[in-house]
């Protein structure tokens, strides 16, 4: 059994075959689906999906790369759906400083308003993190929450160490599936097998063993996980047992969705 602790599985790739994607997920032993928000203009989407399915699990967060265009309206839609619906975690939210001419300061004002909504709900939190780790890192440290994923993580080994210590899972997906992701693959070997999850964050980045072009899908978590499985040489058994009950720890929402399935 397996947690796809990200999915986007409202995304416009996969148009309206989302009643497919979750049956072939459950087929292939992907017992739940983590759904984040990016902006509030996908909120009732993620909503409807959560209340349609079983297996997926709604977070709503405005992305770092949705901020642009963010009204402190969006603010209160987020607390509204928050207080009124079932909710595993606020996310995505985070730093985006990959992209040029980001506008850091309104990342920053959205990252640290999900932070405090966070300490208020007492939720744990979805990490979108590019060329931003360190100052992630600060503003956790400065407005703690109760954990949370830190979604693709792509850190060094101290910046590992540091969300752990602040009671983060990282997240772990079809990146490590490239043999040439020599860093990446080397702290999935590496890293406490507790403090590691799974995700696709499917349609995006698909693992190597699909078609150039093909969207990642939530089906294909467990092949992903048996590139996990060949790093950490273990039994692809253990390694669903152990990623499922670091999600259910880190997102205990999630307990939830094992009762309605």
């Amino acid at each position: 059994m397996f947690i796809d602790t990200h999915c986007h599985l409202d995304a416009a790739e996969f148009g309206d075959t989302q009643d497919v994607l979750v049956t072939e997920a459950l087929a292939a032993g992907v017992r739940v689906l983590v759904l984040p928000g990016v902006e509030a203009a996908n909120f009732s989407s993620i909503q409807k999906l959560s209340a349609t399915h079983p297996a997926c699990a709604a977070a709503y967060g405005i992305h770092p790369m949705y901020t642009a265009r963010a009204q402190p309206a969006d603010l209160v839609t987020l607390r509204e759906f928050i207080q009124n619906n079932h909710v595993v975690a606020i996310g995505e939210i985070g730093l985006d400083f990959f992209i040029e001419n980001v506008e850091r300061e309104k990342q920053e004002e959205y990252f640290v308003a999900q932070l405090k909504l966070a300490q208020e709900f007492n939720l744990p939190v979805l990490l979108h993190i590019r060329k931003a780790q360190d100052t992630i890192l600060k503003h956790l440290r400065r407005t703690p929450v109760c954990g949370g994923i830190a979604h693709a993580f792509n850190g060094s080994p101290q910046q590992a160490a540091e969300f752990i210590r602040l009671g983060f899972k990282l997240g772990f997906g079809g990146a490590m599936t490239y043999p040439r992701a020599t860093r990446l693959r080397e702290l999935a070997a590496t890293l406490p097998l507790d403090s590691i999850v799974l995700e696709t964050d499917a349609p995006d980045i698909p693992p190597e063993f699909l078609q150039r072009g093909e969207p990642n899908r939530p089906s294909c978590l467990p092949r992903i996980a048996e590139t996990l499985a060949e790093l950490r040489r273990l039994p692809l058994d253990d390694i669903a047992r152990i990623t499922s009950a670091n999600a259910l720890a880190v997102l205990p929402g999630l307990s939830k969705h094992f009762t309605q399935a």
